[in-house]
């Protein structure tokens, strides 16, 4: 049995690749476009061409297929084998036979591994590395691959506090939970938000902005609510870090923070954009 099967068997990890899978039945041209516009956005480029990309935990592939059909190089790699599953997938659907979209099934802590695949000009790893119950060292190991003037873009989860903490335990509870009881967990868990949400957009004469919330949720980096909201309340191993601590750690190793999003994620994610040092 895989290093994999035995943390999904023990209640120690979620099952990321199982939600990626059902995400792919909703990915359309839109979704698409989304997810080349982050790209774009945060990396300030039209385009890839001519561009080396490595996808640290590719999930669903959307991102390795955004980088791809902007012109890039792509090497995809995750530890969960239905994730590499789904990037795979995507690559034979847009992409079949394409010698320059390579994917694998490795982990983000295998530092041989990392080396191995030589340098790149853009690394990322989106809402990954703080899933590996070793984030530091994914941080560090993430840095291997980054070429000389070449961009590191990675999103962590933000560090409150308590609230962290508390998080930290619903989503270990929903690993240990037996498979029929997580569907009603989720939904316990996350109903207050809602309701305030949906009280809210009431009470100011607003209430088209909790039905966009649902309904136009595609315009978040192409992404599916739902399928969010099951990762999110699941995705175990967690880990969490300030700003500040990401910051001062890519410094200390030669890195240059070129852009940064950190306002009013509250839970959510920190995104980094930082240049290595030439």
């Amino acid at each position: 049995m895989s290093s994999h099967a035995i943390e999904i068997a023990r209640g120690e990890r979620f099952k990321f690749g199982e939600n990626w899978s059902r995400f792919l039945s909703l990915l359309d041209d839109t979704r698409i476009s989304e997810a080349e516009k982050s790209l774009r956005q945060m990396l300030e480029v039209e385009n890839l061409e001519g561009k080396s990309f490595l996808d640290i935990g590719s999930g669903s592939g959307l991102f390795s297929l955004a980088a791809r059909r902007l012109g890039a190089r792509v090497h995809s790699f995750d530890f969960d084998p239905q994730s590499v599953a789904c990037t795979a997938e995507l690559r034979r659907r847009f992409f079949p036979d394409d010698s320059d979209w390579k994917v694998e099934e490795a982990s983000a802590l295998e530092a041989d591994y990392v080396r191995s695949l030589g340098k790149f000009d853009v690394v990322y790893s989106w809402g990954v590395l703080h899933h590996t119950g070793q984030m530091w060292q994914a941080l560090e190991n993430a840095q291997l691959a980054v070429a000389s003037g070449g961009k590191l873009f990675i999103a962590i989860y933000n560090d409150t506090g308590s609230q962290a903490s508390r998080w930290k335990w619903i989503k270990r509870t929903y690993n240990n939970l037996p498979r029929m009881l997580r569907l009603p967990f989720t939904l316990a868990v996350i109903a207050p938000d809602e309701m305030k949400a949906m009280v809210r957009s009431v009470v100011t004469l607003k209430p088209q902005q909790y039905i966009h919330s649902w309904t136009r949720y595609e315009s978040n980096r192409g992404m599916n609510r739902w399928r969010d909201i099951v990762d999110w309340v699941g995705g175990y191993p967690y880990e969490v870090a300030t700003p500040e601590e990401i910051f001062d750690f890519y410094r200390a190793r030669g890195f240059t923070l070129v852009k940064l999003r950190c306002g009013h994620v509250g839970l959510g994610c920190n995104e980094f954009v930082f240049e290595k040092n030439g």
